[in-house]
């Protein structure tokens, strides 16, 4: 098996605020679809949503505020799973709860050192 990282994007500047109650409903999908994969055994890191400040540091140790607001899409989390083929590592992220609100899941491979 190998370890693939599965990044959450959304364009989260256009969701409407949510209440109390509608997120309790939305981490309720989050957690069950998180359940679903490690029921699978198949769960390395749940991972964990990420803030929305950030830095960026560059070269000549220039550091710089980040993440781009110009940027539409924003990285609002991870996690890692298990899986023997990339696409079988896509096929775990069929299900992530942000496909249902506009946003994506971008699934790389962890390559061991």
């Amino acid at each position: 098996m190998k370890d693939f990282l599965l990044v959450f994007r959304n364009d989260y500047s256009t969701q409407p605020k949510a209440s109390p109650e509608e997120m309790q409903a939305e981490m309720k999908k989050w957690m069950d679809w998180i359940g679903g994969i490690a029921a699978q055994n198949k769960l390395t890191n749940p991972g964990n949503p990420l803030g929305s400040a950030g830095k960026v540091v560059r070269p000549n140790n220039v550091i710089t505020d980040g993440p781009y607001t110009e940027i539409k899409e924003l990285i609002g989390g991870y996690t890692i799973v298990k899986a023997e083929t990339i696409e079988e590592a896509a096929g775990l992220a069929k299900g992530c709860p942000i496909l249902y609100v506009g946003g994506n899941v971008e699934v790389r491979e962890v390559i061991a050192m």
